[in-house]
């Protein structure tokens, strides 16, 4: 969540994704699934989405796709968000007229983002020199050892620094376009596309929980699965190790590292994650005090619930509810926003 306050870019509607030769269909496909498509509900200040393509215009895609880019480099320049989906491969060189037009275009107030192996186009133009980023878990240590200047965490689903958003794989480029729309336009807005697309709004936790490991028993999966259900529906319980060990029919070690197997946490960073998750929910959705928020989801006080908020998410509780849960009316231009940006957003656990 937000480190300090940012500034944002709601005021240019223009979002344009690139496209090339050899596209990553998917990942184009998300970023015109949420972008792309009218959204009567958002009124007549939804986005204006265009492809653009640096190379020739008609692009021969994955999957034996002809892609046809309906927008110029001009359009490019005057996006307000322009988006690099996955690249067609990290050994393949990125054209220098890519790498140029997204420094100027950034250099002129453009925000950045990648998907997936996109983040390879973002650092060979320099953007992410410097900076905190993610991308794919198998692609991560190949892009450090090519990029040194770069911060990469691996264990993100994404991260937002303001005019430069990178995310993890393709999935998590769903997990980034939805939280733009939610910067851009709120919680409820982002909530209603993200049930069009039946999808979480915001998926909490890393990578972690995806890098490949071994798959649990079935037995024993379908035994935590119930672990799972438990917890979530006693969250204000003081649940402990032992007492979730004794209900699974577990020892203590054994019901650990089966926890960890199953949901790459240990089981207390899962409890805590889950009732921050709550929390957030809460935050966005209502009206409730700080101190019924901690009894409610287990965090036991409001003084308990401003430390985990802040330590995981960079803000405090009331700063996050100004933030997401207000939104201007639907069909209404958002104001002018100015300032420095500054933010760096990342959803991880640690």
């Amino acid at each position: 969540m937000p480190k300090t306050e940012n500034a944002r870019f709601p005021a240019n509607r223009r979002v344009v994704s690139l496209v090339y030769d050899g596209l990553c269909t998917f990942e184009f496909g998300i970023t015109v699934e949420i972008f792309g498509l009218a959204r009567p509900e958002a009124g007549p200040d939804w986005y204006q989405f265009k492809s653009v393509s640096l190379e020739d215009q008609v692009l021969n895609a994955c999957g034996g796709l002809t892609v046809a880019a309906t927008g110029t480099e001009t359009d490019l320049h005057q996006a307000g968000t322009i988006i690099v989906p996955g690249w067609r491969g990290p050994d393949e060189p990125v054209p220098d007229q890519i790498c140029n037009a997204l420094v100027r275009a950034h250099e002129g107030g453009a925000r950045i983002v990648s998907i997936c192996g996109g983040a390879y186009v973002l650092a060979a133009a320099g953007l992410l020199n410097g900076r905190r980023a993610t991308t794919h878990w198998r692609f991560a240590e190949g892009l450090v050892q090519r990029y040194p200047a770069i911060k990469i965490d691996a264990n993100c689903l994404y991260i937002d620094e303001g005019d430069i958003l990178t995310s993890a794989g393709s999935s998590a480029g769903i997990d980034l376009c939805l939280h733009i729309v939610r910067s851009d336009f709120g919680a409820e807005l982002a909530n209603t596309v993200a049930r069009r697309l039946v999808m979480y709004s915001h998926r909490q936790g890393g990578q972690s929980q995806f890098i490949e490991r071994p798959v649990p028993l079935r037995r024993e999966a379908d035994r935590l699965s119930s672990i799972l259900d438990h917890i979530l529906t006693d969250l204000h319980h003081p649940h402990t190790v032992s007492s979730l060990a004794r209900h699974a029919g577990m020892s203590e070690r054994t019901f650990q590292r089966r926890f960890r197997s199953l949901t790459g946490l240990p089981p207390l960073k899962w409890i805590l994650r889950e009732r921050l998750e709550q929390a957030r929910i809460m935050l966005e959705t209502g009206s409730a005090v700080p101190d019924d928020i901690a009894r409610v989801t287990g965090l036991g006080s409001a003084e308990n619930l401003r430390l985990q908020f802040g330590r995981h998410y960079g803000v405090s509780p009331m700063i996050y509810r100004n933030r997401f849960a207000q939104r201007p009316q639907i069909g209404q231009a958002l104001p002018k926003q100015t300032g420095q940006s500054s933010s760096n957003i990342d959803f991880l656990v640690d």
